[in-house]
């Protein structure tokens, strides 16, 4: 990621059909969502992303209160010797910390800048939270002494930071915003059930509030989580036709238990190890969004998320026309404010701006993914009218300005949120095949493109797994708790080596 790129004064953005990835950064920088930071690999999340971002935390947090968790928070500072504790987990994280070694500055030398202290370095490395677990496990172990402490079901919200270097707005960069919860259960179904559940969540929010369709079942081996006993995950298709790991929900057994001595007395008074649970989404899901529905116009976000929901542009050559139409605006604002939408006020926004033409404002709010667009000059007003645009098919009709016109914004709404499920899942099961020769599935994967996802039989061993991904760049993105097919679950053949397979899986190239 560079740490700065002009952006054009033109609305325009690149095809995606021309370079989906020039697309997909420009429409970030343009529409206003994020734009690149002084620190390489960092970046700034502007207002218009982070009210969308708040939209998914308030959401999320809902479901996760729900069903029973709390929020809390725990230092960003982690002991080396703490991640040296679980092996597998640091052995996962190694190569992506950030180490603090020093606790303070000095003028140096010639007065002209600073240096580190020398005399500052700390008896022990702090790692920058990569991830909770360990630092989590440490306070669990004093919190946790008897069956009747359990079970501990905790999230927080915070910023982690993953050394990357290779980095994208959104979906890849070295500090990045998630929750991520961490659970302490009796028993080894308990915490199997709470994987579970929270896996149910995160396919909820996506299908219902983010409007994209996913796939849900298990991590293999190689792509689970470094730690875990089992890994599940949610998946989802993109437009360029490339799987992006939406969540993820990790049943880590007693691992961290064991690592950390982390017993409790059971009612039958034998000391027992705890199972534990972690489970989180990112900042990455805004990227996921950006990439199942916009378009070259811009940003397509569904009703539920998006920032403004209606924009108003009123119209007018001269200060008197516009005097009546910002006037007759606000009032219009007010009433579908009061109307509301999906149990919560309208959020829209009055377009005031004097000095751009209504074609800009037009331009503009369609690149910034406004859902719905009220269009109102003064012959509006004369006819007792106003036209209404539709962001996700750019439709265009007159209504009335009468009393029904807020429920009919409402109404709208929730066709554009159901439609770009219905879209988004069309588009999804359009580019799923079937694959049962590896001659097919090579071909399906040479060059650069993405073929979408591939259905086929592997036969449950790593090392055809790596050497599939060596030869094709492709992945198993999903084993499906249920196939797609019901044959998907039957025994057969693996694509590459003819050995035994179980039933099919899910492969792809992803980001």
């Amino acid at each position: 990621m560079p740490n700065s790129e002009p952006v054009s004064n033109n609305l325009g953005i690149t095809p995606r059909a021309e370079n989906y990835s020039d697309w997909y950064n420009e429409l970030v920088l343009r529409a206003g969502l994020a734009d690149y930071s002084a620190v390489r690999g960092c970046m700034v999340i502007r207002p218009h992303g982070y009210a969308l971002w708040e939209l998914m935390q308030r959401a999320l947090d809902d479901m996760f209160k729900a069903t029973g968790h709390q929020n809390a928070y725990f230092p960003l500072f982690i002991p080396k010797s703490f991640l040296e504790r679980e092996a597998e987990h640091v052995k996962g994280f190694a190569k992506e910390c950030a180490v603090v070694t020093h606790h303070r500055l000095m003028a140096d030398p010639d007065g002209t800048g600073l240096m580190v202290d020398p005399e500052s370095k700390l008896e022990e490395e702090l790692i920058i939270r990569p991830t909770s677990e360990t630092i989590i496990w440490n306070s669990y172990t004093k919190w946790i002494q008897s069956y009747r402490d359990l079970p501990v079901l905790i999230n927080q919200w915070v910023n982690v930071v993953r050394w990357e270097m290779r980095t994208r707005l959104f979906l890849r960069t070295a500090e990045f915003l998630w929750q991520e919860g961490h659970t302490a259960h009796a028993t080894y179904d308990e915490a199997e059930q709470e994987a579970l559940t929270i896996l149910e969540v995160y396919r909820r929010f996506a299908e219902e509030w983010m409007a994209v369709p996913v796939l849900t079942g298990l991590k293999s081996e190689v792509e689970k989580f470094a730690g875990a006993d089992h890994t599940y995950c949610i998946e989802a298709l993109t437009q360029d036709l490339r799987a992006i790991q939406a969540g993820t929900s990790h049943h880590l057994g007693q691992n961290f238990a064991k690592a950390f001595g982390t017993q409790f007395q059971s009612q039958e008074g034998k000391l027992e190890y705890v199972y534990a649970t972690s489970w989180g989404v990112s900042t990455r899901l805004v990227g996921t969004v950006i990439m199942a529905h916009s378009d070259d116009k811009g940003l397509v976000v569904p009703p539920r998320l998006a920032p403004v929901q209606v924009v108003i542009v009123p119209m007018g050559r001269d200060e008197e026309t516009r005097s009546r139409t910002i006037e007759a605006a606000d009032r219009l604002a007010a009433d579908l404010r009061t109307q509301g939408w999906d149990g919560s006020p309208m959020r829209v926004h009055v377009d005031k701006r004097d000095k751009e033409s209504p074609g800009f404002k037009f331009n503009d709010w369609e690149l910034k993914g406004a859902c719905l667009r009220v269009e109102l000059g003064p012959r509006d007003l004369e006819a007792g009218t106003c036209v209404i645009a539709r962001r996700d098919t750019g439709d265009k009709t007159t209504e009335p300005l009468a009393p029904g016109l807020p429920a009919k914004l409402a109404s709208l709404l929730g066709e554009i949120q159901d439609g770009l499920l219905r879209r988004a899942t069309e588009m999804r099961e359009t580019n799923t095949r079937r694959v049962d020769t590896w001659a097919e599935f090579e071909e399906l994967f040479s060059g650069e493109k993405a073929p979408g996802l591939v259905v086929a039989h592997w036969d449950g061993t790593s090392e055809t797994e790596n050497e599939i991904a060596e030869r094709t760049r492709a992945t198993i993105r999903c084993i499906p708790l249920k196939g797609l097919q019901p044959e998907d679950d039957q025994p057969g053949k693996c694509v590459l080596s003819g050995k035994p397979s179980q039933r099919r899986v899910v492969f792809a190239k992803a980001y």
